[in-house]
């Protein structure tokens, strides 16, 4: 299926490894040109090489940090100087935690704010203008479904995926009159590198069967048996950032296993 969205300029936050590199594979094999944005400028480029010579897209990486201020600025800068603007933006970096809501310090909590919330925010202020420009576009926001399902473990993650999946209800309604789509995906178990660490860590002491762990896991919470993959997801997100999904503006889509409990 042609989803037409050859030529168009996607930025992806997160992109070096997991889920963002997922949806970064599913866009170029669609056409997208790529502006990857991580930390770790070595993974980055590696990422950025691979997929422009796999698809034939054009791909650049820009190492930031973008829960701070300044790791946005110089995103924007990046993708001003190397597309002029961009078409689509996926707001996917991220991570879990693990506290509880009496031990954890101000900062901890100020870090994944800045992290989940604020990251989208600045860049939504930094790449609306340029998507108006364009004639519209799309965001799309990985939240997860932590956000209306918590676990106990993770109250942070938990109140600031919260957090991003209301910013992302709120500025669908701000921007839907430009032409600029605002939607928000919350995954269940999807088996990134992160869930593979923890688990060899978990079960270190043990015997180190990793893989029995995480179909524990998967036993527990999702109906389906199983972690999606991050390809799974990808397909996901590639469809909403396509005109197939032209009537889908400020909601929240839940690609679990039938992990999440309420309607």
């Amino acid at each position: 299926m042609d989803l037409g969205l050859k030529g168009k300029v996607a930025v992806i936050t997160g992109a070096s490894v997991g889920i963002g590199l997922a949806v970064a594979k599913g866009l170029a094999a669609e056409g997208v040109d790529l502006v990857l944005v991580a930390r770790h400028k070595d993974r980055l480029d590696e990422a950025a090489g691979q997929l422009s010579a796999d698809f034939g897209v054009r791909a650049i990486g820009i190492a930031a940090d973008v829960a701070t201020a300044e790791g946005v600025d110089a995103v924007l800068r990046g993708v001003d100087d190397g597309f002029g603007g961009t078409d689509i933006l996926i707001n996917n970096a991220g991570t879990g935690s693990n506290e509880t809501v009496m031990e954890a310090e101000d900062a901890k909590w100020q870090f994944y704010w800045d992290l989940h919330v604020m990251a989208a925010v600045r860049l939504a202020r930094g790449l609306v203008p340029g998507m108006k420009r364009r004639g519209g576009g799309v965001i799309l926001h990985n939240a997860s479904i932590c956000a209306t399902q918590p676990l106990w473990y993770e109250p942070i993650y938990n109140v600031t995926k919260a957090a991003l999946q209301m910013f992302s209800k709120t500025l669908s309604t701000e921007v839907i009159g430009d032409n600029i789509r605002v939607n928000c995906i919350n995954p269940g178990l999807i088996l990134t590198p992160d869930w593979i660490k923890t688990a060899k860590e978990l079960t270190a002491q043990s015997g180190g069967d990793w893989e029995a762990y995480l179909q524990g896991v998967a036993n527990e919470h999702a109906p389906i048996k199983r972690f999606g993959t991050p390809e799974e997801l990808a397909n996901f997100f590639v469809f909403q950032c396509s005109e197939k999904a032209s009537y889908s503006v400020g909601s929240t889509y839940f690609v679990d296993g039938g992990m999440l409990k309420t309607l």
